[in-house]
This record gives C-alpha cells, structure tokens and sequence, in this order.
C-alpha cells in the first residue's frame, strides 16, 4: 500500500488491500473519539465522541476539510508519521499531541481502512510509567533469565501484571483443536485460579483469533459503558467503513455478555504470535471498570511482541536441536548402510534411536515387504490394516492424528498399546512406511464450564448464547494420545528425508549386488568349466602316462584307478571346506585307510596341525599315494613288520618340510627304471609348487625329504580370472622347437607328447611367467602353446615378449568361451582344455 504525499491528499494502492474486512461494527468505545478521511483529507465518517471532545456539531464536522478541525502543528505531524508508515496494517502512534489550539492532548493511533485514513484519538493520561522501551527491556531481561518454559511463561504473567495492573494475567495458549489451555497465571490473592482449566474453541471464534494475528492489543476499559455510534454508519456507496484495525472499537455484545458472566468488568488481550499464527494470548481480566494509559498499553503491546520472538527463538533452539541429533542419527545410519549393507535389517540396530528422537511408545517399519515391531505396538494383522487405510489415502507425505480410533473405528480394542499415529512414507508405490506409535494418554481435563453452546433464545435475540457457567467440569478423555507437535512432524519431515536417501541407497546396494551375484554366478561357471576342462586334462594325461611298464589291462586299471581316487579324495576334502586349505593329516589319513586298509595303523604322523592350499593339496595327494602305493608294493608296508613314520614341521623360512621314513622292512634296492609313478614323485612338486623333493633308497629303509614353499602352507587360494575363448582357424607350419607355458606338470607332459607325436622334436615346458621369460630371453621358440591361467598369474606377459620377438603363439583355457582376452590378443588362436592330439595337430 503506497503512503500519502507529505502535504497533499493522500492515495491508497489498492492491489495490496486484498484482506476482506472481517469484524464491522458501527461504533467505538467511548473513551476516545474517531475520524475517517478521505483521499482529499475531508471528514467522511466520525465517532459520535467526538462531537464531544472536539466540541462541535454533527454539521461542523462531516464534510468539512480536516485542517478545519485540528491545527497546522498537528496535522503537520499526522502527514509525517503517514510517510514513515510501511506494511499492511500498520499503525502508527502519537503521544501528546494537542488537536486544537489550547486544547487537552491527546494519544493518537493512524491507520488505513481501504480507501479512507482513520485517526483514533483518547485524551492523554499523566502516567508515571518510565519510558516504554525501559520498562520493556527490563521485563525481557527477567523473562530471558528463567531457564525452563514453565517459568518462562510465569513470570511473563507476572510482569504483564506489574506493568497493567490487572487483576489476572493469564498465558493462554491454543491447543490443537483450538481449544484453549490457561499454562500460567499472575493473580490477586483471594479470587481464585484458572491455571490448568480449558476453554473450548468456540469461546473465542476463527474471526476473532484472524484479528488477533493483525492486531497484537485489544482493550475493553468496562463492559459496561454505552458505545459511540459511528456516523454516518455507511459511506455514500453503502459501505460501512472496516473498522477491523480500530483500537478504539466497539466489542460484539456477545463477548460483553460473555465477559459480564464470568464476572469480569475490563480486559486486555495481547497477542502471542509463533510464525505469525497465533500461539495463544496474555488474557487481562479486571473485576472493576479499568482503563490504562496508552503509553502504558504500547509498552505491554511492545513486551507482547519481544515475548513472541524470544519464545520463537527458544522454540527454534530446541528444533535445532533435535534437527542435530536427526542429522546425526542420519549419518550413522548411512555410515552403516555404506560400512554393510544388510536391505531392511540395516535400519534395525538405530530404531531405538528413532523412537527416543520423536518420542514415541512403539514403531512399526514396513520395508521391503517384511514388518519390523518394536515396544508397544498394535498386532502385526492390526499394522497392516493400517498400512492399507494409508495407501488408500495415498499420503505422500507425515501424516499424524493422536486418535486412531477416529479413522479406524476397530483401534478402539487396541487404544491402550497405540492411540496416536505418525506415519513416515518411505518409498513412491507400492509405498513402504515407517510408523511412529503412542499409548493411550488417558487423563481428565478441567474445563471452564461445560464445554458445549446451545443455540436459546438470549437477550439479543435467537443466537448462540455465550456460556453463563464457569465452574470447573471435568471430563475423562480415552482413545487419545499426547499430540504430536509441530517440532515432532518437522522432525519426521526430516527422518523422511534422510530414510527416503538410505532406501535409495539401500535399493542401489541390493541392485548393485544383485549384479555382483550375477557376475559370481558367471565367473563360477566359467570357474567350474575350467576346472572340469582341467580335471578330464589331468585324467587323460594319468592314463597316457600310466600305460608304461603295465603288464595287463587288470593292472592298468588298478593304477589308473588309483590315482584318480587319489585325486578325488583330495577333491572332496578340499570341496568339505569351500574349496579353502585342507588338512595334510586327513590327506595322509585318507590314502593310508583308502589303500591299506588293515595296515593303516602302521602309519604314524608326528606334526603340528598343518593347512595346504587347495592347488598344493591337490599335488601332494598324488606324491602320497604313490608313495603310499610303493611302500606297500616293494617297501616296508609291504610284509607285516614294516612300518612307516611320516613328521612334518616349518622351517625358519616358514616352508613345510615332510619327512617320510620307513623301517622294518624288506631290504632296499634303488629301481632299476623310472615309472609315471616315480615321476609324480620327483617332478611334481618341483614342477607344480616350486618345491624340493630329496630320495634316498637306504638299504634299511626308503626316506624321502619334501619342501612345499610356505606360501601354500598359510594362503587360500587365488580367485581364477574370467577369460574369454577366440578361435582362428589360421595354421602355421609343425615347428621342431615348441615353448609350453603349463602350470599342470601333468597336463604339460600330456601335452608334450602329443606334440612329439605331430613331429615336434624339442619341448621346452616352463610352469611360470619367470621360466617362460629367462627361456626367451635366451632363445626364440618358432612357436609358443601359452597355458592363459597361471593361479596366481596370467601368461599375457610372456604373450606381449612373443608378439615382440615376431613368435606366432596359440593360447590354452580351460574357461570355454566365456574367457575374456585383452583386444590386442583377439586374433590368438585358443584352445580349449582338455588338450587332444587333434586340436593341437589343427594348429599346424
């Protein structure tokens, strides 16, 4: 609303004046007069008062210009203050103001009603109050120094008392439904107290508590006193003039009414504003007519205003507060959704934490499709009624009621464990929900009377009638809970924010391992198919190799099959344990009563408990079955006195040394050839682990020394690499020298043989990336068979030395073709594993 010119008629803009006029009444109360002015600062309206304060008559007034009235000093003055005037409904004061040429003064009030400047005017009163804003900041300053709300709100009363002078003070604050709550009182000894009564919401109507938020003081000097009618009661157009900004105005009569049963002769109300939205008020009761000085009503008017904000500010400070403790509370629950993420049982461990946040009896979470109760709650069938009447609501955002019965009749039989509700929607549909739960909070409230209005017919007519009782009814409210704050639901309002966040996350975890599971599901595939490929390698190189000094299939068989229960037993014991480090005793244990059979107990070990990796584990388990397999063939297992002493121990390296000694037994010759078995024995270890093994054939008893790095003694082990196959059907020419980079010493020699059989006279076999680089770093093969998985390694180094030196190689998997090749190998010949004479002849 734009402001009057300083020395000309004054204009009013409109389009800020959108409030409808909400309490209209032709008339003022007659301890000061009123003036309405128009845009040319001629009087349009006026207080039938002021006839009398000014002393004039009714045609000496209306119409007339309103420099005719008052003089130069004072009109100069009200055309200032009106210049400095800024926001809708603003009032502007003056004090001591003489209207007329050796007039009285007179305490002015300035502000617009629509088109028109209303000036409100009371005589001035000698008032030994100290200046406003000293009296003001004195109270603040006892009000600020009480440390809790109770007192705050108590000696607040009691300094509004000392400034007004009032019978009673009240500090009445406005409850959820409206109703009214009297939370402190300052009273004159002897006439009783209101503290803890309620007052119904109709006591004080929705148009009346909208004009409180515009108008922080309302005065009623005496109940009593007859009103000065405002005339002419309408303006030219039919109008009356709004008069819902007047100090001065007239009270309804039935407020009068209602104030003349309680007993009560003058009241002052001042407003108490949270937000802008009326918390509650000083109520100002007298029980005899009492009117203030206007000085003195702008400094309680000012102390309102000062109260107002310091409640906010300590309202504030307590949501931050706990804003602190959610956002707190919501980094560990992200810490720990992050650290292990565990789907709805990630929430779990803080929901304690959410219930003291809130404060709340009982929760409820619903994620996931899995329910989660905590502390005083409705059943599980009860819940998900709940969670159905919500969706049907289609609630995106808290809701809150503190009577549950009220939405779901059936709550009533459960109203003892949870009567007020707090849901916190969690997710979009199909919508999950955490629910926030508090017991019945069965209490009797004490009324100011009965609180109910019956329409009769009074003394003003067929109205509602205000409430002639005023003594205390108590009434036993059930099926209700404490109500949820606003503090409370801007809290949940924040919980929902940062549990909307670690659902996401926790969606995005489950996503992301649920791919995860899908890649393990691949690389176990592959994983197996290597190994099986590996395995039929190693089976068919047993029995290609096996075939040497056989005397007859019956003997075939039985060495075959012995090596491939040997390799199967290592398996299963090897597989019990997740394919992690077996146990060398249960590996010996195992072929001795597998192959002995009675003569098992003539094994003895002598070792501390001692773990193999899987790979070692499986080696080894061939060295002791032909060992075991020897010894009761030639050596001292092989009659019934021999026995045989197996002890293993770490050396100062950490490498496992096995010590097998036999005695007892027939005398000892060294072999006259060297069969498969015997070469398992020497070269395996040597071959497969990078280990030492150390024969002496002594007459008196057979003694081998083996080493197996410490490496395979503490480690599991090393997660195989995805690889993918890629076929060339490009051949090169049988060269006579081959490379073979083979960690399998058993598929390595299968695969030797098969390439002397296709005309290859000189196989150099390397089982490491090391062995394969000090060969080349010495001669250049004319072609290269490059095993890609190497346990802990791949062959891709030695592939890039090749491509180098200009050697044509193929590589060998045991993957399939799910093998994935960097892009630069694409056009390597692959084969697949198990090896046959006639995939490697295809590459020549």
């Amino acid at each position: 609303m734009t402001k009057p010119e300083a020395m000309s008629g004054f204009e009013v803009d409109l389009t800020n004046c959108d409030r409808e006029p909400i309490h209209v009444l032709g008339s003022v109360q007659p301890f000061g007069f009123l003036l309405a002015v128009n845009s040319d600062w001629i009087v349009v309206h006026a207080s039938t008062s002021a006839l009398r304060y000014l002393g004039v008559t009714v045609d000496d007034l209306l119409g007339k210009p309103l420099a005719q009235l008052l003089n130069g000093h004072a009109l100069h003055n009200i055309r200032g203050r009106l210049q400095i005037m800024r926001g809708a409904d603003a009032v502007e004061r003056m004090f001591g103001v003489a209207l007329t040429d050796g007039g009285e003064d007179f305490d002015l009030a300035l502000h617009y009603s629509g088109r028109l400047l209303v000036i409100e005017a009371e005589p001035s009163q000698a008032d030994a109050l100290i200046e406003a804003a000293s009296a003001v900041r004195s109270m603040t300053t006892r009000i600020a120094a009480r440390p809790n709300f109770d007192e705050f709100c108590h000696e607040a009363a009691r300094q509004v008392r000392a400034l007004t002078e009032f019978d009673r003070v009240m500090v009445y604050r406005f409850g959820h439904d409206g109703a009214g709550e009297v939370i402190a009182e300052s009273v004159r000894p002897g006439i009783g107290s209101f503290l803890g009564q309620r007052y119904p919401a109709s006591d004080i109507p929705v148009q009346a508590r909208a004009l409180y938020e515009r108008s922080w003081l309302r005065i009623i000097a005496d109940v009593d006193a007859e009103v000065s009618q405002i005339i002419p009661p309408v303006s030219v157009t039919g109008e009356p003039v709004d008069l819902s900004m007047s100090m001065l105005r007239a009270v309804s009569p039935i407020h009068l009414e209602y104030l003349r049963n309680m007993g009560v002769a003058a009241s002052l109300s001042i407003s108490i504003l949270r937000d802008g939205k009326l918390w509650g008020l000083f109520a100002c009761h007298h029980y005899a007519p009492r009117h203030i000085s206007y000085e003195r009503r702008t400094a309680a008017e000012l102390f309102g205003q000062l109260f107002s904000l310091t409640l906010e500010s300590r309202e504030r400070e307590h949501e931050a507060r706990r804003m602190t403790e959610a956002r707190a509370l919501h980094d560990r629950m992200m810490s720990a959704v992050v650290a292990a993420p565990q789907g709805a049982d990630s929430l779990t461990p803080f929901l304690d934490d959410l219930c003291r946040l809130v404060g709340c009896d009982g929760l409820a979470l619903w994620l996931e499709g899995r329910l989660t109760l905590r502390d005083s709650t409705p059943d599980a069938s009860d819940v998900h009624q709940l969670i159905r009447l919500l969706r049907d609501k289609d609630t995106h955002s808290v809701f809150a009621t503190h009577e549950i019965g009220a939405m779901l009749p059936s709550a009533a039989a459960w109203s003892a464990k949870a009567s007020g509700l707090m849901a916190v929607p969690l997710s979009r549909a199909p919508r999950d929900y955490l629910l926030f739960f508090r017991k019945e909070e069965a209490k009797t409230v004490v009324w100011a009377g009965k609180p109910a209005k019956l329409v009769q017919v009074g003394p003003l007519g067929d109205r509602l009638t205000p409430r002639k009782s005023f003594e205390a009814w108590e009434e036993t409210m059930r099926g209700q809970s404490r109500p949820w704050t606003p503090v409370e639901k801007s809290l949940a309002e924040s919980l929902r924010a940062s549990l909307l966040e670690i659902v996401f996350r926790l969606t995005d975890l489950a996503d992301e391992e649920r791919q995860r599971a899908n890649q393990r599901q691949e690389l176990l595939i592959a994983e197996l198919n290597h190994r099986v490929r590996n395995i039929l390698g190693l089976i068919r190189g047993l029995i290609s190799q096996s075939k040497a000094g056989v005397g007859s299939v019956e003997e075939f068989a039985e060495v075959v099959g012995g090596r491939v229960q040997a390799l199967a037993r290592a398996h299963d014991q090897i597989t019990r344990h997740q394919w992690g480090p077996g146990a060398l005793s249960d590996l010996i244990i195992a072929e001795a009563e597998a192959y002995l059979s009675g003569k098992a107990e003539r094994v003895r070990l002598n070792g501390a408990p001692t773990a193999l990796a899987p790979d070692a584990f499986s080696i080894l388990s061939l060295v002791i079955h032909e060992l075991m397999t020897n010894s009761a063939k030639y050596g001292a297992l092989c009659d019934a006195r021999g026995k045989v002493t197996i002890d293993w121990a770490r050396d100062a390296r950490g490498d496992l040394i096995i010590d097998w000694r036999e005695r007892d037994g027939p005398l000892v010759k060294p072999p006259t050839r060297r069969g498969f078995g015997s070469t398992i024995i020497e070269h395996s270890i040597p071959h497969d682990l990078n280990g030492e093994v150390d024969l002496d054939y002594r007459p008196e008893g057979f003694q081998a020394r083996i080493r197996i790095p410490g490496r395979y003694v503490t480690t599991e082990g090393v997660a195989v690499s995805k690889t993918h196959a890629r076929r060339t059907e490009t051949p090169v020419r049988a060269p006579e020298r081959m490379l073979v980079l083979e960690d399998n010493m058993i598929i390595a020699l299968d695969l030797e043989d098969m390439l002397t059989r296709i005309g290859v006279k000189h196989v150099i076999v390397a089982s490491s990336v090391s062995q394969a680089l000090e060969y080349l770093a010495e001669e250049k093969p004319p072609f290269a068979i490059l095993d890609v998985n190497l346990g802990a390694e791949t062959s891709f180094p030695v592939a890039e030395a090749l491509q180098d030196l200009g050697v044509p190689f193929a590589f060998g998997t045991g993957f399939g073709d799910s093998a994935a090749f960097p892009e630069r190998f694409r056009d390597i010949p692959v084969l697949q594993k198990p090896y046959s004479a006639e995939s490697v002849a295809g590459l020549f």
